[in-house]
């Protein structure tokens, strides 16, 4: 029995009570229609809802509450119909309240009839749920936008797992980052973006099974797209779960960050070479000053030695023990250049140099150095471009680098000296700019390096031969030698499969002026007699022993033993021929003092006596170039050079 049907079941008393019952409520309208839809009755709940009180509506059509749009299309006479026809209707639609304003109502509409049968009117329940549509408008609306907001996303693949892991949603980032279509994969197991290694290890099980544990689950690792190709993935899964806690999938989340991956390495290996370059170039500072220091005491060595040599008497035994004096203070020289290559300070007498043409002439001398058990092949091309460098430095490089290579082999092998023309187009890891090189190589069959050993094969001193075999010094001179040709060297090994050194040298556009064109005015030996000579030197050992050797040659010599004090004396002395001055001095360099003399005295000789390639490219025409250490000879012969080249006074 329906509401209607109790309702004329009730006697007057019960009739009484459910009135007031429906008269009291205030959240539903009740009310009854006639077999018209005329308004019979009219509760509270129908007053607050329509605005109607009861003498404004009773009597009227409920056809008053439709839209008129709605009137338009008979929804009120349907409604009717369909109640009276199948006992019941109930829809929910746009309503009007009295001032016009429209609510969204949920409608029932049920059939009265009498004890006969016959239909004899309607009774109405109307509840307001416009907020409820709104809330469930809203929703609808933020779930769209949150949709179009996934879909959107084309930087991350955002897309939804079923309970047991397999895809349910696709978004266009995941399509974008991984190839496939939505209806390749939907329904597929997320495990098909895993490599095969991860899936062996269960990583896609083991994944699901801890955010399902603890709600989340995070880690970068490669990912394979449809084509196969791999990239590295940051990738979040969370569980989601239902108001009752239950699991009903999963929110995947991930990210290609293999660009990233690459920036960030780039940036460690930049900040790798940064740190390594730094490094080196502090021991360089630290090994041109040691070589330095080294040059003078061994110039003031040989100098005294070879001093001492002309005032012993003939005793063979005490010319023995000074010649091997003498032979010690020259290894130590030899092991000072060397210093001054690693710190890219010695002097290069920079030429172009045909590769070929120098390796043709040294296959002698490298062949005999290295014995028959080992052999060397040249690959060297008839079109290899010539380099710019020092040619006798390249000598000593390519026999030092044989050298090593032969210790690499100690039960025999092959060396194969290399080079081919290579253009940069672009600056690269190396440091070596854009332009045209020429690389030259030098590669043995030996034990190899390892890792750690290659990273530092070429800071001075180390050695993995064994003590007193190797100085440590051979592959650091040539990696400062290439350095200060404007090179870079690089050194390739592995265990067990040999050692490769690279040498990157810049083309030879033409070869640059010899120095000695520019010193041919200075003239040839000759020494005037008693020529006043100027030394100059901050060092008392190297100042004494330089004015002992020329004064053993008949020069009439004055000292000093700083610029300034050069300078004065050469003011008050009109008389001094020559200045011979040392280049690293405190207060002023030899350098300043060569522009400060050519000011006061333009005319005069000079001679730089220096273990430094530091200096300007161009001298003045009157200044001769010494290098420490020298031996007697050598600064005797240079300064009467010097001295035969000048006009008399």
């Amino acid at each position: 029995m329906n509401l209607p049907e109790r309702f004329a079941a009730l006697g007057p008393v019960e009739d009484q009570r459910y009135r007031l019952l429906v008269d009291s409520i205030t959240d539903y309208a009740i009310y009854m229609l006639d077999r018209d839809g005329m308004v019979s009755s009219w509760n509270a709940g129908a007053r607050r809802f329509k605005g109607y009180l009861a003498h404004e509506v009773i009597g009227t059509h409920f056809s008053r509450f439709y839209r008129a749009e709605d009137q338009r299309a008979g929804l009120p006479e349907k409604a009717l119909r369909t109640a009276a026809e199948e006992g019941r209707f109930e829809a929910e639609g746009w309503r009007v309240r009295k001032d016009g304003t429209r609510f969204w109502a949920h409608v029932v509409i049920d059939p009265i009839r009498d004890e006969s049968g016959e239909l004899i009117g309607y009774a109405k329940i109307t509840r307001d749920l416009t907020e409820r549509m709104r809330a469930r408008e809203e929703l609808r609306k933020s779930e769209q936008q949150f949709r179009r907001l996934v879909q959107g996303v084309t930087d991350y693949a955002i897309y939804m797992l079923d309970p047991t892991g397999h895809v349910s949603s696709w978004n266009v980032g995941a399509q974008r980052i991984k190839g496939y279509a939505p209806d390749e994969i939907i329904g597929k197991h997320f495990s098909t973006f895993y490599t095969d290694e991860d899936r062996a290890a269960g990583l896609p099980a083991q994944s699901l099974a801890t955010a399902a544990a603890v709600g989340r689950w995070e880690r970068e690792g490669w990912r394979v797209r449809k084509d196969g190709s791999r990239f590295l993935a940051h990738v979040i899964i969370d569980a989601i779960r239902d108001d009752a806690g239950e699991l009903i999938g999963f929110a995947k989340v991930t990210r290609d960050v293999s660009e990233r991956k690459r920036t960030q390495d780039a940036l460690e290996h930049a900040q790798r070479a940064l740190f390594h370059s730094q490094k080196m170039e502090s021991i360089g500072q630290l090994t041109g000053g040691v070589a330095h220091d080294f040059n003078n005491l061994l110039t003031a060595i040989i100098s005294s030695l070879e001093l001492l040599r002309k005032r012993l008497p003939d005793d063979p035994r005490a010319l023995s023990l000074l010649d091997n004096a003498l032979y010690g203070a020259e290894r130590g020289a030899t092991l000072t250049k060397r210093m001054l290559a690693f710190a890219r300070r010695q002097e290069l007498r920079m030429e172009a140099v045909d590769i070929g043409t120098l390796i043709a002439q040294a296959i002698g001398l490298l062949e005999r150095s290295i014995g028959p058990d080992i052999s060397i092949q040249t690959e060297i091309p008839a079109a290899t471009a010539r380099i710019y460098t020092d040619a006798n430095q390249l000598e000593t490089a390519l026999l030092n680098l044989v050298l090593n290579a032969r210790d690499a082999m100690p039960n025999g092998g092959r060396i194969v000296i290399a080079a081919r023309n290579a253009a940069v187009p672009t600056p690269n890891d190396l440091g070596l700019s854009a332009g045209n090189y020429v690389e030259l190589s030098v590669a043995d069959t030996g034990l190899g390096m390892d890792e750690a050993t290659r990273a530092r094969a070429t800071e001075p001193f180390f050695t993995t031969k064994g003590t007193g075999k190797g100085t440590g010094l051979g592959l650091s001179m040539v990696h400062g030698m290439v350095e200060q040709s404007g090179g870079k060297l690089a050194v390739t090994s592995r265990p067990g499969l040999g050692t490769t050194v690279t040498m990157w040298f810049t083309v030879a556009a033409a070869s640059p002026p010899d120095e000695a064109d520019a010193q041919c005015a200075i003239g040839t030996p000759g020494a005037q007699a008693q020529a006043r000579v100027l030394v100059v030197d901050d060092d008392p050992l190297v100042r004494v022993s330089a004015c002992a050797l020329l004064e053993d040659a008949g020069f009439d010599v004055v000292e000093c033993d700083c610029g300034m004090r050069a300078l004065q004396m050469l003011a008050g002395d009109r008389a001094i021929d020559l200045v011979l001055t040392d280049q690293v001095m405190p207060e002023m360099t030899g350098v300043q003092l060569i522009k400060a003399i050519h000011e006061l005295r333009p005319e005069l000789p000079i001679v730089l006596a220096t273990g430094y390639a530091e200096l300007p490219a161009a001298l003045p025409p009157n200044v001769r170039r010494l290098a420490k250490p020298f031996r007697p000879g050598e600064l005797q012969q240079t300064i009467a050079s010097v001295l035969a080249g000048r006009a008399p006074r």
